[in-house]
C-alpha cells in the first residue's frame, strides 16, 4: 500500500464523493478535503474533472464503473491513467483493481452488502481479492456499524464505509466500528 494515499485517507475521516459539477466546485473550495471519489462523467469530461481536482490539490479517484463510455476491460484502466492522470480508481471489479495496481494507481475495491450471502462472500473472498491487492475496500451501505465491525475484524485490507451516510451519527458509527474513513455525496457531511 502506498503510504501517502493511506495517510491522506486516514487524515480525512470524510471523503467527498462527487456526483455532479456542483459537487466538484464545492469540494475544490474546501481545503480539508484531501481525497475525492469521482462518481460521474464520461470519457470526454473525466480528464477535465481530474485536472480541476489536481489544481485544487486533491487526490482524484475515478469510479471506473460509473464513467460513461468506459468498458469493463483492463484497457479502460490504462485509458484513465494515460489520458486523465487520475491518482487512482474505484471499482467493483477485482480485475480492474489488479490492473490499476500494476499501473501504479491507488485502488479501492467496492462491495455492496445487500444480504447475508453478500456479506459471506466479502468475508470469504478476502483471500480472493487479495490477488487484486486493493489499497482499501469500500463497504456499502455505510450505515451498518455491526457489519462494518465484523468485516474490519476479518479483512486484511483497511475499510472505507460509503452509501447512505447522512449525519454525524452515521459517520461516528462507521468510524467507531473500525472504518478508517467514510465516503459521502452528502455535502453537509463533508463539513462535519
Amino acid at each position: 500500500m502506498d503510504q501517502k494515499f493511506y495517510n491522506a485517507v486516514e487524515a480525512s475521516p470524510v471523503i467527498a464523493a462527487i456526483k455532479d459539477m456542483d459537487g466538484l466546485e464545492k469540494c475544490c473550495q474546501v481545503e480539508d478535503i484531501k481525497v475525492v471519489f469521482i462518481l460521474f462523467g464520461d470519457i470526454c469530461s473525466i480528464d477535465g474533472i481530474v485536472q480541476k481536482l489536481h489544481e485544487a490539490g486533491k487526490i482524484a479517484m475515478v469510479h471506473m464503473d460509473l464513467i460513461v463510455g468506459l468498458s469493463s476491460k483492463e484497457i479502460a484502466v490504462e485509458y484513465i491513467k494515460n489520458n486523465t492522470h487520475a491518482d487512482g480508481i474505484i471499482s467493483t471489479k477485482p480485475a480492474l483493481i489488479k490492473r490499476g495496481r500494476e499501473l501504479g494507481l491507488y485502488t479501492v475495491l467496492r462491495f455492496f452488502i445487500l444480504d447475508s450471502i453478500a456479506l459471506r462472500n466479502v468475508e470469504m473472498t478476502d483471500h480472493q481479492y487479495a490477488g487484486a491487492r486493493p489499497d482499501f475496500i469500500e463497504i456499502l451501505p455505510g450505515v451498518m456499524p455491526k457489519i462494518i465491525k465484523r468485516i474490519c475484524k476479518k479483512s486484511r485490507c483497511p475499510v472505507i464505509a460509503g452509501g447512505l451516510i447522512t449525519d454525524k451519527e452515521d459517520v461516528m458509527g462507521a468510524l467507531n466500528a473500525g472504518a478508517i474513513s467514510v465516503s459521502s455525496t452528502n455535502q453537509d457531511v463533508w463539513f462535519l
